[in-house]
């Protein structure tokens, strides 16, 4: 069985939707002018930005909408991808990594809304009793890889800043959601873990061995992203268009105002702690909106090629997964302070 066979069992989402995979070529819908035309009440877009809704929740002067919206939960990438091919959601908001799992997998998708992000997020994270110390140790150790996120990305980029092979480990396909649990199993000797999960989890197990090791890769791209299909609707591109704006209000707000975004949506939305929320608010790092778009099309395309050249994915083009329609949109609705490339 070849590497994309074999990681597809490792999440019965993107199995499914392997299966019945359109055999359209993603990137052909041909996309006109930005529509003129206005977004209304009558006009529903099914959005999975929970961020944004809780944002707009706790500062109600960041909205309104000026569509109807109807809120979608999703937990990832696959989640989003499978809810953009059965027609549930219209826009949702996720890492670099979804838009190339979906394009390899059939389901035209473009990106609308950037945000770099320069925090270290995912941290390399052994097992209790390890004797893992230093990266060269993983040589023929078990790691957990989820090849739709973004942790299976950084996993993949840190094994190559350290000179390893991904054939000199074994990579074990897991959602991320299950990475923590198969650490304190012992099921994998090393996660890309985040916080909150990680200083709980160090606080554990840290004195039975369970130990970080270095990295300063990031996960660059924050995005919000959208079916061919959708963006092709006037009307639905419309309320996209005055989303955009929105959502980066929405950021820079949580940004400036640490402790109400941390009530409002770690605490009382997400459910864990207050101590949970500071430490994932600490890890944080400024939003950045970029005024063009290159650099950032060269991050996913070093993103999608390291991931075409383990097997995962198809080697192809990742320019037609931006619709630099909207390239600007981001950029102009922030301040000077949050425009830039990281």
């Amino acid at each position: 069985m070849n590497r994309r066979g074999f990681l597809a069992l490792g999440s019965g989402a993107l199995l499914t939707l392997a299966g019945c995979a359109s055999s359209d070529e993603p990137g052909s819908t041909t996309l006109g002018a930005l529509p003129t035309v206005a977004p209304d009440k009558n006009t529903v877009l099914r959005v999975g930005v929970s961020t944004t809704q809780a944002q707009l929740a706790a500062e109600p002067s960041l909205g309104p909408l000026p569509f109807s919206a109807t809120w979608v939960r999703l937990n990832g990438g696959p989640e989003t991808i499978q809810g953009f091919r059965a027609g549930a959601v219209d826009l949702a908001a996720n890492a670099g990594m979804p838009p190339i799992q979906a394009h390899d997998i059939g389901v035209d998708a473009k990106i609308v809304a950037i945000s770099h992000n320069t925090a270290v997020n995912y941290i390399p994270t052994t097992r209790p009793g390890s004797d893992i110390r230093t990266a060269k140790d993983v040589v023929g150790k078990k790691i957990a890889f989820s090849q739709g996120q973004a942790q299976g990305v950084t996993i993949l980029k840190w094994l190559k800043e350290n000179g390893i092979s991904y054939k000199d480990v074994t990579l074990v396909p897991l959602p991320s959601s299950q990475f923590l649990t198969a650490l304190q199993g012992k099921q994998v000797d090393l996660a890309p873990l985040t916080e909150p999960s990680l200083t709980k989890y160090l606080k554990q197990y840290e004195r039975d061995g369970a130990r970080t090791l270095p990295t300063d890769v990031q996960d660059l791209l924050s995005l919000l992203w959208a079916p061919a299909s959708v963006l092709a609707d006037d009307r639905k591109a419309a309320a996209i268009q005055a989303f955009i704006p929105l959502w980066v209000k929405g950021n820079n707000w949580s940004w400036e105002n640490p402790e109400e975004w941390i009530d409002s949506y770690y605490v009382k939305d997400q459910g864990v702690t207050k101590d949970a929320g500071e430490r994932i608010v600490k890890s944080r790092k400024k939003p950045l909106y970029p005024t063009d778009w290159d650099s950032s099309i060269a991050w996913e395309q070093s993103i999608a090629d390291l991931m075409a050249g383990a097997g995962f994915v198809r080697k192809f083009d990742v320019s037609v997964l931006f619709d630099r329609r909207f390239e600007h949109i981001a950029a102009q609705a922030a301040p000077a302070e949050y425009r830039g490339q990281a």
